[in-house]
């Protein structure tokens, strides 16, 4: 009962309404506008062919030409019908060689490549549950990336320079296939390994554990990063610089905060909270963090506030606070907010971009929840007021459902409705069923979906 009570609510309240301002309000009013729109057609999740199974990526970066050099070997298998051809998501490369592996040979495949799809021909039928391993050597072109997910950015001195001083990825919505081929969709999962080759000045983060760093003959040293529970694409990260790491842990796991090292000293100031926050939200949860580790880095130039790469979440530069400054003011709801996001949104993930309140609602929710239990309910009273208040003012421009099916892009679907309104509508639920219905609810949606 308690099971179906809870996603009848979450099926009525979260995906149908939209939150009312006044009783007499005309809901003629409130209608999907984007609808309307003869720009708009209906986005649907992604249909799957095959099934990405692990991903294993050899990077070299070349920092002059800003390109990435790298080889990749991906497992698949199909995922229901047989399938004779494959297509992967590559933006803007250059495509050297496919080849399919076959014990110690790599037999050349043919393909077409029209700059954004790579069409592999397999060579004969697989059926489902057969697995087939393809290597592909590339480059990665981030300088030709058209549209706004560049996926791989090299970051320059303030000052001009030859060569930059940072390079980051950003995989969110559709980023990853600019520095990796891959099934760049939501709606895929893949473990992943992860060769880095970088000078030795560099320090090097990626998704999961740090296996070990090997000295090259040349002087150069290769990071080998790995992650084993399987991840969305778009979760992928690379950060490579010079950073300050301040090494903590926590229940035996990596907990590295990354800052510039003027910012050394303040590191634990800024981050110091997170191991209490992740013994909050793993006991509040009943599931206690499932990562390899957790390391936070604060990069130059970022896009966003801050994005949940899977174990290494990105923080934009201003993080970036002295001990005085943090006196006044700190970015705690950002660092809660990308934590939470750990279960909802890496752990359990939308289905499609159209379900981006499934992540967003429930990580902006996370907030709350750790002000609540930090500050008390009337801190927390002032989080989920001004969060109605951002979307009562935005809803004045336009209003939609939650799960949005209709948008240009998928970057539209990142906005009040899926933050600040997903959010309030999970605090009304909870005050509608009570706090425990309510978090024994959470418990079982993360464990049934995970």
């Amino acid at each position: 009962m308690l099971r179906r009570l809870f996603i009848s609510l979450i099926l009525l309240q979260l995906f149908s309404c939209a939150l009312v301002r006044t009783p007499t309000e005309d809901l003629n009013t409130i209608s999907d506008t984007n609808i309307t729109s003869k720009n708009m057609f209906k986005h649907r999740s992604a249909t799957k062919h095959h099934d990405l199974l692990h991903t294993r990526l050899e990077l070299s970066i070349d920092w002059r030409s800003r390109r990435l050099d790298g080889e990749a070997y991906l497992l698949l298998k199909p995922y229901s019908q047989p399938q004779n051809t494959l297509t992967l998501d590559a933006q803007y490369m250059d495509i050297k060689t496919v080849c399919l592996v076959l014990g110690n040979e790599k037999n050349p495949l043919s393909f077409k490549y029209d700059s954004t799809k790579l069409n592999i021909n397999l060579g004969r039928s697989y059926i489902a549950e057969e697995e087939f391993l393809i290597y592909i050597e590339y480059v990665a072109c981030p300088e030709r990336v058209k549209g706004e997910d560049k996926g791989l950015y090299f970051i320059d001195k303030p000052s001009v320079d030859s060569l930059p001083i940072q390079l980051w990825t950003q995989g969110e919505t559709d980023g990853a296939s600019a520095w990796f081929p891959c099934i760049d969709v939501p709606n895929e999962r893949c473990s992943q390994e992860l060769f880095i080759t970088v000078d030795n000045k560099w320090t090097t983060l990626s998704n999961g554990k740090l296996i070990h760093s090997s000295k090259n003959p040349d002087g150069t040293r290769t990071d080998y990063w790995k992650q084993d529970l399987p991840h969305a694409p778009y979760l992928f990260m690379l950060t490579v610089g010079q950073f300050y790491i301040h090494k903590d842990e926590w229940l035996k796991r990596p907990l590295w905060y990354y800052v510039d090292s003027a910012y050394a000293p303040y590191a634990k100031d800024i981050f110091g909270k997170t191991g209490k926050m992740l013994d909050f939200y793993s006991q509040l949860l009943d599931y206690y963090y499932p990562w390899d580790k957790y390391s936070q880095v604060v990069v130059k130039d970022f896009i966003s506030g801050a994005m949940e790469n899977t174990s290494a979440s990105v923080f934009y530069n201003g993080l970036h606070m002295t001990d005085r400054e943090l006196k006044d003011f700190n970015h705690e709801d950002i660092i809660a907010h990308e934590l939470f996001h750990h279960w909802f949104g890496d752990l359990v993930t939308c289905e499609s971009w159209s379900h981006i309140a499934l992540n967003e609602a429930f990580a902006t929710y996370g907030e709350y929840l750790w002000f609540e239990y930090e500050y008390g309910k009337d801190r927390a009273a002032e989080l989920i007021t001004h969060y109605k208040d951002s979307y009562f003012r935005a809803s004045e421009e336009g209003q939609h459902s939650l799960v949005r099916n209709y948008y240009d892009k998928p970057s539209e679907v990142f906005d009040t409705h899926s933050y600040e309104k997903g959010s309030a509508i999970l605090h009304m639920l909870r005050e509608h069923l009570g706090y425990d219905i309510f978090i024994k609810g959470l418990r079982y949606y993360l464990k049934k979906h995970s």
